[in-house]
């Protein structure tokens, strides 16, 4: 494979000049001779704005190179969306209807987030730019690898895959701000098989999340996933199937991972009908804790919920999920919510147990099911903080293990935990409707 390097295509590499010209010619000539690599050299800081990979083109980061986020919307010309609530969002490194694309190296891609902020809070940055630019926009690419690369600060969503098939993740590392929206770790959106392995995210907002976009239902469903060995912290959901369901989830497996600090666990969040069906969770240890009611969540452990996002949405369906050999510790437990009634049904828990304890200050009565309609309130409970477009949280006692809204529950050698000091806060268990089997309470090591 020959060497294509953006130094000899005119990049000035002073770390302030725009580079994206030299880039993209480097690409081109790459792609015109039939495939080859394009290097950016050890040690070379190169800033640029937007840049299209082609087809048969591995993108090269070296050891001790930095690839820097332009930050004025000239640099950023193409949109992800064409409509929505992120309507105005920008890609920077975008791909589209190509084959055999690699980014590689050991090197670094900085999104440079903070320059899109206009303001910061205590627990978040907002508000920030509508147009910020999502680092990686691939759509309709067959066969795409990022290997070995760290990305870091991105200013949305970090690597998102659309209709894309046969995708192998390994051995990178994403490294948000913590404090900043949005910022996705790896979004899969209706794309097949793919497989993320070895990766180590902390994010602001989901690490790994499966969507179902509304703009690119041409590309069917998401199905055939595979993640393991991957270590997630986020201030939303480490892993979440949705909450954008406009399309079917199948057959997914995640495995030998560890989550840590994270505000929610696993999440299967179901609000623009879809159905989640034959997923697996065997062998991860979950830790989470609350951060700020600013974002969804509540240190939930385990979350399975289905109902419609507005009045009048179609509800979603999640069924046959099952998990396996999972030890939760943190700040709740186990919330599965549908609506209507059936709409969760068939799941299983073999070997799982919740251990729920005191972390923060804050209260553990929060239930959060956002998002959810305006006026939308569980019953038996309270309608917590100001109504926004996309719901609010309630308050209501707080249980380790909360079932409601759904058939076929079934607990096999499962078991839960309280410390004695907080066992006044919540109450073990509260279920709907009959489900096999009783977790039973432990002593804690």
């Amino acid at each position: 494979m020959a060497d294509f390097s953006v130094l000899d295509y005119g990049a000035v590499a002073d770390g302030s000049s725009d580079d994206a010209g030299a880039l993209q010619r480097a690409i081109d000539a790459a792609y015109a001779a039939g495939g080859g690599r394009v290097c950016i050299p050890p040690g070379v800081r190169i800033r640029a704005g937007y840049f299209e990979l082609r087809s048969h083109v591995e993108f090269h980061v070296s050891a001790g190179a930095l690839l820097m986020s332009a930050t004025d919307i000239s640099a950023f010309p193409r949109r992800v969306f064409g409509s929505g609530d992120e309507a105005e969002k920008r890609m920077w490194i975008g791909a589209a209807h190509a084959e055999n694309i690699t980014l590689s190296g050991t090197g670094t891609i900085d999104g440079q987030c903070r320059a899109f902020a206009l303001g910061e809070e205590e627990h978040v940055f907002r508000p920030t730019l509508p147009w910020r630019p999502a680092m990686t926009c691939f759509e309709d690419v067959r066969g795409l690898t990022v290997r070995d690369l760290t990305f870091r600060d991105s200013a949305n969503w970090t690597l998102h895959f659309t209709g894309c098939r046969d995708v192998h993740v390994h051995d990178v590392r994403i490294d948000n701000d913590l404090k900043f929206p949005n910022a996705d770790g790896i979004d899969p959106d209706h794309c097949r098989r793919v497989r993320i392995e070895r990766c180590h995210i902390v994010a602001a907002d989901d690490c790994i999340v499966l969507k179902n976009t509304a703009q690119f239902t041409q590309y069917g469903p998401c199905e055939d996933i595979d993640i393991r060995d991957c270590r997630l912290q986020s201030v939303s959901a480490a892993f979440k199937i949705g909450s954008e369901s406009h399309g079917d989830f199948r057959r997914v497996r995640m495995r030998d991972c560890v989550i840590e600090g994270s505000n929610r666990g696993l999440a299967l969040q179901l609000r623009d009908g879809g159905t989640a069906e034959d997923v697996e969770f065997r062998n991860i240890r979950v830790g989470t804790r609350r951060f700020a009611p600013v974002f969804w969540g509540a240190g939930e452990a385990i979350y399975l919920t289905a109902l419609p996002r507005h009045s009048g949405t179609p509800p979603g369906c999640i069924r046959d999920v099952r998990f396996h050999e999972v030890r939760c510790e943190g700040e709740n437990g186990l919330v599965i919510y549908g609506e209507p009634t059936g709409s969760i049904r068939e799941v299983r828990f073999h070997g799982v147990h919740f251990g729920v304890r005191r972390m923060t200050d804050w209260s553990p009565d929060l239930f959060d099911l956002r998002p959810c309609p305006p006026d939308f309130c569980p019953p038996d409970a309270e309608p917590a903080g100001h109504a926004t477009p996309w719901g609010r949280p309630a308050r209501r006692p707080p249980a380790v293990i909360s079932v409601e809204g759904a058939e076929g529950v079934r607990f096999d050698e499962c078991t839960y935990s309280i410390p004695e000091n907080d066992a006044p806060l919540w109450s073990p268990v509260r279920v709907d409707r009959p489900t096999e089997g009783t977790p039973a309470e432990t002593p804690l090591m």
